[in-house]
């Protein structure tokens, strides 16, 4: 049989015996998903897939700030835009990958002049002074026998889609903590406002105990208690006024700005919290972009098993050039001055030390790591899930009894400053009530803001708008 024949044929009986790929086959790893998440409550109430917020879930607050807030950070936020770019990498390292499905072609052109010494080894004849003008093209292709290009390929595309989940968590991320502390801050304009209002209501109080002192119906000890009470309440203004300056330089930071000239006016808005159906758990592995970017690594961690595993056969790999060469007599391009070459090469390790083998234990230890990763995410996720879950719904029943506690304080101090003008009641009577009433009242709003603030954290718990089968393609 004639040698190209045999090349031939022993190519062919390598791809029949070859032509699996070598990875291992891969599932996700197994997850024990409870049937129900445990803290459903009335404001959490079960539902359908499709009732669960989705896109631009802030929206629903109602509020155009929040909205135009976070329309400025998806465009200038610093983080996000590290993670585009990273995005942007993966998605570049996979389409190198996929190129080595295709063989690589590489052209060249050549131009010299030579002077033979009197003296070259086993020279015999031919002219001293000679040209070598050569233009060609060369070319090298690995023929994938044992899937290692494919699980390559495999492995890069795993760790795109991983960076997709990355990005769309880091996104989430972004909104999330935007709007907690959007929230945050409105929650301190409503405790100043009410701080602003009583300072006001114990100013006039002040003033009627001054008159009363003066008449001679109070005594002195009122009117300190009275002046107290006015200071404490203007030194709690300053208070809040410096921790809503701390939020507000946070938010610049998300939307991209310097915290020097960014500026967010006082705005005593009151916000509902959101009532947020929840589906089953089992739902959550597709909604999490955290649980996606863990499952995408455990099978890019799988396919690149199958790279170690392949490593250990032999390569085989076709080479060929093809062109023109001339000695510059005649016209370069001319028939008689063709060539070509086909050069298959198959190329395996016989010895190195156990160099391989280890290869694969190592991948497969690190598909192990992956693996015991991705589950612990899933049960942190669930974590997350029930004790959102269970904030929101023990917040609510909370701020039902924290309404009827500021109704009392109220009744109470009205009563209190009523007997107190009718000389049935000392100013100690009043100060009392007024600073249970005060009391109540921030606890009331602070409430308020934690549970607008656990309605984001459920939100961000549940995924955002997230599907895993964006990741698909």
């Amino acid at each position: 049989m004639p040698r190209a024949e045999s090349a031939i044929a022993a190519i062919l009986a390598c791809l029949t015996l070859g032509a699996c790929a070598a990875a291992p086959a891969y599932a996700p790893p197994k997850v024990e998903t409870p049937a129900a998440f445990k803290e459903i409550g009335p404001w959490t109430p079960a539902a359908p897939a499709d009732a669960e917020p989705r896109g631009a879930w802030w929206s629903a607050y109602g509020d155009p700030i929040l909205d135009d807030l976070e329309a400025r950070a998806e465009k200038a936020n610093a983080t996000l835009a590290a993670a585009v770019a990273a995005h942007d990498q993966a998605g570049a390292l996979a389409a190198q990958a996929r190129a080595a499905f295709l063989p690589e072609i590489t052209g060249a052109g050549t131009g010299a002049r030579y002077h033979r010494s009197d003296n070259t080894p086993l020279r015999v004849g031919g002219p001293d002074d000679y040209s070598n003008i050569q233009l060609g093209a060369s070319t090298s292709y690995e023929l994938d026998l044992w899937g290692r290009v494919r699980a390559q390929a495999r492995a890069a595309r795993d760790q795109a889609q991983a960076s997709d989940a990355d990005l769309a968590n880091v996104r989430l991320s972004l909104q999330a903590q935007l709007a907690d502390a959007y929230l945050a801050l409105r929650g301190l304009d409503a405790q100043s406002k009410l701080l602003v209002d009583t300072a006001d209501a114990y100013d006039r109080a002040l003033k009627l105990t001054t008159i009363r002192h003066d008449g001679g119906a109070s005594s002195g000890l009122d009117v300190g208690r009275a002046q107290n009470q006015l200071s404490t309440a203007k030194a709690q203004i300053s208070d809040v006024a410096a921790q809503r300056a701390l939020y507000e330089h946070a938010i610049a930071v998300l939307v991209g700005e310097p915290a020097s000239s960014f500026n967010l006016p006082p705005l005593a808005t009151r916000l509902k919290p959101l009532t947020i159906p929840v589906t089953l758990p089992s739902a959550l592995l597709q909604r999490r972009p955290d649980i996606a970017a863990a499952e995408r690594r455990a099978a890019a961690a799988n396919a690149q098993v199958g790279v170690a595993q392949a490593a250990r056969f032999p390569a085989l790999t076709l080479g060929g050039a093809a062109g023109w060469q001339s000695a510059g007599k005649v016209a370069l391009l001319a028939s008689p001055n063709t060539y070509w070459m086909i050069a298959p090469q198959l190329a395996g390790p016989i010895f190195d030390g156990g160099r391989r083998k280890a290869g694969v234990i190592a991948a497969r230890a690190a598909f192990d790591q992956a693996a015991a990763n991705y589950r612990g995410v899933v049960l942190g996720a669930f974590q997350n899930v029930e004790d959102q879950l269970a904030l929101s719904n023990r917040l609510a029943e909370e701020a039902k009894d924290q309404t009827d506690a500021v109704d009392s304080a109220q009744r109470t101090e009205t009563l209190a400053l009523t007997r107190y003008r009718q000389g049935a009641a000392s100013y100690l009577e009043v100060v009392t009530a007024q600073t249970a009433t005060l009391q109540a009242q921030r606890a009331a709003l602070s409430l308020e803001t934690r549970r607008l603030q656990a309605s984001v954290d459920l939100v961000r718990a549940l995924g955002g708008g997230f599907s895993a089968e964006s990741l698909k393609r």
